[in-house]
């Protein structure tokens, strides 16, 4: 009987009703045991009543057919008998689903919500319209002819680099003749990209419809300059279709043969509007969109437009901060109600509950507006391009929004600090004096502060400087002179003797210093202190002084 009963506990019984079953059957048939419980369950209060689902029980058995047999019992086990329990159970279970039969159970799918919703066709995308929205543009183009061509995708995280690259080789005529790897630059070296090279090769030979490989590679930056070099041959000689994505500037972070051999796409930041339509279309999507994230099926999900405008008007254009937020703010608001898509019954995966998204589930789940921002890269420069112009414009409001962007993204104050120093004698200059020395002592504020006091000083200098009168003369005065030493003109001659420095007899004795005038006792003295090739040349235009 020990045996019987390990056996029927490792079915998944519990203790109690194994123990029911051996002593009403008399524990020498496991068979009988088993028959026994699946008739007598429906009346057991053990929770393992949900085992009627199993539609064949004997696919636990470990052990052979005829050593199931007893005296008692010389006939074979008939598969009917198997069945029967099931069947009684069946009505039982259409009457808990009965009022839920038009809602499909939501299987639990653990990808986010941002891969789920991925667009499968180029019809499918939201947004870059000034890419795909011409019927005559070049991807819609590269598509209808079926021959794609090697391209970059450039732009900001979150809009639509992957979906894209994926979905323009799902909507060619002939999807049949392509084939798509995914690489990351991340994770990927050259021995991947030649393994995949290698493969491509391969299929493209033995197919007879030359199925061409389409290699993408994401954050394709990443790779190094030898790294880049691999791609080169194979795109040349047609092995692969290359796509890449980046949110670098291809000029600064890709080799110049790799862009020779592929055309960059740019992609903007996604409009409120698109950011909207995508939200909602994950709302509505019963198949994978937001309910698939919550692991039951509610009556219904509802997500206002205050919250969809919300989440589109705080994500700063990136589709994908948008979508796991909605994800995060539906599995809050589900577990305020109670359910966590673990606690739900395999029976009751429908839950007769309205869902509601709030406004403060969105804030909650997005915590504050996301700023699309990063300390070495495009946007770096972007900004504080932004903040200088706006300065040199005399924009005293512009210069401290750009200020505020460039503090509230997580810019080193010291950074800003350096470039309010320089920009205080290249654009004020001698307009205004007094523009240098408040620019060093703000430096020196945010040294000895920090951040968040120092926020005060920069806005201070920010604003000093933007309402200061500019003069460029000085800049332009170190411009002219550098052209002429680079240019040689004057040919770069050494110094008069007259401003030579004379410290010892030997110098005096070879002319050094002689016909100087020292200038406070003689300042009417009229003396030439450039080379004689460059005599009257004038490099500084200040007409507050007769030069």
């Amino acid at each position: 009987m020990g045996k019987e009963k390990e056996q029927l506990l490792a079915m998944g019984f519990s203790d109690d009703l194994v123990t029911q079953a051996l002593s009403a059957t008399g524990g020498n048939s496991l068979s009988e045991a088993t028959e026994w419980i699946l008739n007598n369950q429906s009346s057991s209060s053990s929770p393992i009543s949900s085992i009627t689902s199993q539609p064949k029980i004997n696919r636990f058995f470990s052990f052979d057919n005829k050593k199931t047999k007893s005296p008692d019992n010389p006939k074979p086990q008939q598969p009917q008998k198997q069945q029967k329990p099931q069947q009684q159970q069946q009505p039982q279970k259409e009457q808990q689903s009965v009022s839920n039969k038009k809602r499909k159970q939501p299987p639990r799918n653990e990808k986010p919500l941002s891969e789920r919703m991925r667009p499968h066709t180029i019809n499918d995308i939201i947004g870059q319209d000034h890419l795909l929205s011409d019927k005559s543009s070049f991807l819609r183009s590269a598509i209808e002819a079926n021959r794609l061509p090697s391209f970059i995708l450039w732009g900001p995280p979150g809009t639509g680099k992957t979906s894209i690259g994926r979905a323009i080789v799902n909507s060619c005529s002939l999807s049949s003749s392509y084939r798509f790897v995914s690489l990351s630059a991340v994770t990927a070296g050259v021995k991947d990209v030649r393994d995949v090279v290698d493969e491509a090769r391969k299929i493209k030979k033995s197919s007879i419809n030359s199925v061409r490989t389409v290699l993408f590679v994401d954050e394709v930056h990443r790779f190094n300059k030898s790294q880049l070099d691999s791609f080169l041959p194979v795109i040349e000689d047609g092995s692969i279709v290359f796509i890449g994505a980046t949110t670098e500037n291809p000029s600064f972070h890709l080799i110049t043969p790799l862009l020779s051999r592929c055309r960059v796409l740019t992609l903007n930041l996604l409009e409120p509007l698109h950011i909207a339509t995508i939200l909602k279309r994950a709302r509505d999507d019963r198949d994978n969109g937001l309910v698939c994230s919550l692991g039951f099926m509610p009556k219904e999900i509802e997500v206002s437009d205050v919250v969809v405008e919300y989440l589109s008007q705080h994500c700063d254009g990136d589709a994908r901060v948008a979508l796991n937020a909605l994800e995060i703010s539906a599995i809050t608001s589900a577990a305020r109600l109670g359910y966590n898509g673990t606690n739900v019954s395999d029976l009751d995966k429908n839950v007769d509950v309205l869902l509601s998204v709030t406004i403060d589930d969105a804030k909650q789940a997005l915590q504050s507006k996301h700023l699309s921002y990063d300390k070495d890269g495009e946007q770096h420069y972007n900004l504080i391009s932004a903040l200088h112009k706006s300065m040199r414009g005399s924009d005293a409001n512009a210069s401290i929004y750009w200020l505020a962007r460039m503090l509230e993204a997580g810019e080193q104050p010291l950074y800003i600090a350096r470039r309010l120093i320089q920009f205080s004698s290249e654009d004020v200059g001698l307009a205004d004096p007094l523009a240098l020395p408040q620019a060093v002592s703000c430096y020196q504020a945010c040294h000895f502060l920090g951040m968040p006091e120092c926020r005060v000083n920069l806005a201070q200098c920010v604003a000093y400087l933007a309402l200061a009168p500019k003069s460029i003369a000085v800049y332009r005065a170190l411009q002219a002179a550098t052209k002429a030493v680079k240019d040689s003109v004057g040919q770069n001659e050494g110094v008069p003797l007259h401003l030579r420095n004379a410290p010892t007899k030997l110098m005096k004795e070879l002319g050094y210093a002689e016909g100087y005038i020292y200038t406070p006792d003689n300042p009417s003295a009229v003396q030439s202190f450039l080379p004689p090739s460059l005599q009257g040349s004038k490099f500084l235009d200040w007409p507050a002084a007769d030069i």
